[in-house]
């Protein structure tokens, strides 16, 4: 257990390290903040660190085990509308427990946390359920990925302006650390109904339905609610180092209590599972009670890091950033930010080696890993344009998106179930924490509308790297192409057998035939 914690402390301090240098890099060079406030910033940094570490040890040890489970204990009933009514309940229930979505909700002024919450899990148990059926049925990914984006490019139509980019900045950050391995673990349980060769390949695809579901509800409640005011976050005053402890100290009962509420639900499903069907070894049981521990307590950091320091700080230093330099400096700011991000995210590390297997190395990991840093890269600047311009953000995802699907019917079909699960790998908790308080934080400077120009960058991050892993499946489409055409058998020449001539005999044969002579 040590070594394992000591690997995902590995993984958490090298994804949060590179945000923690560039901001320092920044604060003494042209984003100088106040003292304390950098200080208060470096603190729940390497808190978050700590609490990414539990987190991320307790779904490995608790949430991924028990997805599998009761998704095979799903199957094992044989009783569809059973499976369809317990899949849809898991999703809700796993989506009001996901961290990125609290954190969302709580930034957005004039609708109540829990109705987000609500509508986004609505959405995500929906999705869960279309993604079975999916597999049950055998249905093409790409044609319910059309017609799923299709409809939500109309009801974008219907929905008002200051909901939009929430809309789909929701369904980007629902598939966060809780939500993408729970459903991935879920839905390898789900595939095995079928029972075939194509189990595994069915296992992917229902992260990009639990992305789309969300903002397909969330555009619907913007018909009818509307964000009032400017944004949620606020800076805390500090001058001292008790300050910064009196906050940690006077939060942390707080989220104690929000996290327990969050996961209740889960652990409860997994209780009446347990006692009906499943019937799992008391050591088991201890196993998933200890990672369930390792959950609580790393979720407990994690939300009061973030709320307390992190948040605030990515917001003055967006604030300073804008007021301190030209607004164009920000597109270049931005996009350095996005490419050491996704560069240290631990998910795309597991994803360029899944890209470099299945593809022999036709496409290295390397390739892969420079193509989606590059990528997001590009996708924050372009949010950083959006904060200066205030453009829409229809103006981006309509066409990234059309053309992400056309390219669904040349790519090989692994490769686009793979490219829009893999928009959950690079949208991590830093998108959420970081990334969009920074860009909420230049829009407030520039007096622009944050719910229209800042909210939605998240959504762009999760975008990007669809695009990026569907042109590498078209590069890797067009070599196979190129491979197989070079490829020619050999023309056998028409043998003449002639048995009126007389027999010939080998050099060998003959020098024997000789030598006995």
């Amino acid at each position: 257990m040590l070594k394992l914690l000591f690997a995902k402390f590995k993984e958490s301090f090298f994804s949060v390290v590179p945000i923690i240098i560039l901001v320092l890099i920044l604060n003494y060079t042209i984003a100088p903040m106040p003292p304390w406030s950098l200080t208060l910033f470096v603190v729940s940094a390497f808190m978050m660190i700590l609490g990414i570490t539990f987190f991320n040890l307790g779904v490995d040890v608790s949430l991924i085990p028990i997805g599998e489970y009761v998704g095979s204990a799903m199957i094992k009933t044989k009783k569809l509308p059973l499976i369809i009514i317990l899949t849809f309940v898991i999703g809700v229930f796993i989506s009001m427990a996901e961290p990125d979505l609290i954190v969302l909700a709580g930034q957005i002024n004039g609708v109540p946390n829990s109705v987000i919450i609500i509508a986004v899990s609505i959405g995500a148990g929906l999705a869960l359920v279309g993604a079975f059926l999916r597999i049950l049925f055998q249905l093409p990914l790409s044609y319910i990925l059309i017609g799923c984006y299709f409809i939500a490019f109309a009801f974008s139509a219907f929905t008002g302006k200051d909901f939009l980019s929430v809309a789909w900045e929701a369904g980007a950050v629902l598939t966060g650390p809780i939500v993408v391995p729970f459903v991935m673990a879920l839905g390898l349980g789900l595939s095995f109904i079928r029972g075939d060769k194509t189990t595994e390949e069915d296992s992917f695809g229902l992260v990009s339905l639990c992305l789309i579901g969300p903002i397909i509800t969330v555009l619907i409640l913007g018909m009818f609610y509307e964000p009032s005011g400017g944004s949620a976050i606020s800076v805390p005053n500090i001058g001292s180092m008790s300050d910064i402890n009196f906050l940690f100290r006077g939060n942390l009962p707080e989220y104690f209590k929000q996290v327990a509420v969050a996961l209740f639900p889960i652990l409860l499903v997994f209780a009446i599972f347990q006692i009906i069907m499943l019937h799992l070894r008391k050591r088991t049981i201890l196993q998933i009670s200890s990672g369930t521990v390792y959950t609580y307590i790393g979720l407990v950091l994690f939300l009061t890091s973030v709320n307390v320091g992190f948040m605030p700080a990515g917001y003055q230093l967006g604030v300073v950033l804008a007021e301190n330099n030209s607004s164009w400096a920000l597109i270049p700011v931005g996009m350095a930010v996005g490419f050491f991000v996704v560069t240290a995210e631990p998910a795309v590390f597991v994803l360029k080696r899944q890209v470099e297997e299945i593809t022999a190395g036709a496409i290295s990991a390397r390739a892969m890993g420079i193509g989606l840093s590059v990528g997001v890269a590009i996708s924050v600047g372009l949010a950083m344009v959006r904060v200066v311009t205030g453009l829409s953000i229809l103006y981006f995802v309509i066409p990234g998106y059309v053309f992400a699907l056309v390219l669904t019917f040349i790519v090989p079909h692994l490769f686009t179930s793979i490219a829009f699960d893999s928009g959950a790998v690079a949208s991590g908790p830093l998108a959420a924490t970081f990334m969009l308080p920074l860009a909420i934080g230049a829009c407030d400077a520039l007096g622009g509308n944050v719910y229209i120009s800042a909210f939605g960058i998240v959504a762009l991050v999760a975008m990007m790297p669809v695009i990026t892993i569907q042109v590498f499946g078209l590069v890797y489409e067009i070599k196979s192409r190129i491979a197989a055409a070079k490829v020619q058998l050999p023309v056998e020449e028409d043998t003449i057998i002639d048995f009126d001539a007389p027999p010939v005999i080998e050099e060998e044969s003959y020098k024997k035939e000789a030598t006995k002579s």
